[in-house]
């Protein structure tokens, strides 16, 4: 009976052995899955970089004063009390910039005529947080229109869009009762790359002068806007996206070292093949002394 107890024992602990290593298999196998489903797990949304937006198409403005030819400043308004222009303030000239003129032209006992230029510029940067210059711009776009739609007292509006005056424009006209006469005003609202170009143009006859008609105003509006938007091309002529670098020193030489190896292998070649002809058609001293004989 004494013995029986310790071979009792001895067989439940060699039962007990191929459990615990089931057990610790099962384990394994466990961890194992739990790794290669962590391995292929996608990457959570949060480290994905973010989509670049589209670099601005424009770097720099035109001089607003120099934006519109002096020709059509000088048709537009006569009478300008500087014909060159009066420049707006502004505390970024990079980020925009206006001018304006305006003068009376006195016709004596015909009345005068007054007229009134502006033309503004706004460029929008890109901006990772904020969007593309492109896209900035086309915000403000609407916003300008819309001001132009909110002035106070107007009558007749009309607002329509414009074509050829950059990738987009709109048109509003109206009438307006200003300092006891009838003016009649023009403005486009245009966007050209990352820029917003904003130009009124406006006009009233005084002491009995004939009222201008709404059609010279508009077609004197859409003039001015189209050198306006035109010079903005210009002022980014010499910084064109996409341009390709010059070549370096280096490669310059490297091409350079080319070509004349190339030129003289060449004529190395032809050298060789004329003296193989020669020698071929030259009989040898030797041969032609057995012939002589």
């Amino acid at each position: 009976m004494h013995r029986s107890a310790p071979r009792l024992t001895r067989i439940l602990a060699c039962a007990a052995v191929p459990v615990m290593l089931v057990v610790a298999g099962c384990s394994s196998d466990s961890d194992g899955e739990k790794d290669k489903a962590s391995s292929s797990s996608p990457a959570p949304e949060a480290t994905k970089s973010e989509a670049m937006v589209a670099a601005a198409r424009f770097a720099e403005l035109p001089d607003p004063c120099k934006s519109i030819t002096a020709s059509t400043a000088k048709s537009l308004v006569p009478a300008a009390k500087d014909k060159n222009g009066t420049p707006g303030r502004s505390s970024d000239t990079a980020a925009r910039g206006s001018c304006s003129w305006n003068g009376l032209d006195d016709n004596g006992i015909k009345g005068s005529q007054y007229r009134w230029l502006d033309v503004g510029f706004t460029r929008f940067g890109s901006d990772q947080s904020l969007g593309s210059g492109a896209d900035r711009a086309g915000d403000d776009l609407t916003k300008q229109i819309a001001k132009a739609k909110a002035a106070e007292g107007a009558k007749k509006l009309d607002a329509a869009p414009v074509s050829g005056i950059g990738e987009t424009a709109t048109r509003i006209t109206y009438d307006l009762d200003k300092t006891g006469e009838d003016f009649k005003y023009a403005t486009i609202v245009a966007r050209t790359g990352n820029v917003v170009v904003t130009l009124t143009y406006n006009g009233a006859g005084y002491a009995g002068a004939k009222t201008p008609s709404a059609d010279d105003i508009q077609k004197g509006a859409e003039k001015a806007a189209k050198e306006a938007v035109a010079a903005v091309a210009t002022a980014n002529e010499s910084k064109k996206v996409g341009e390709s670098p010059e070549p370096s020193g280096k490669a310059s030489d490297n091409a350079t070292k080319k070509a004349t190896d190339k030129a003289a292998g060449k004529a190395a070649g032809k050298t060789v093949e004329k003296a193989s002809l020669t020698s071929s058609a030259k009989p040898s001293a030797k041969a032609s002394a057995k012939a002589a004989k």
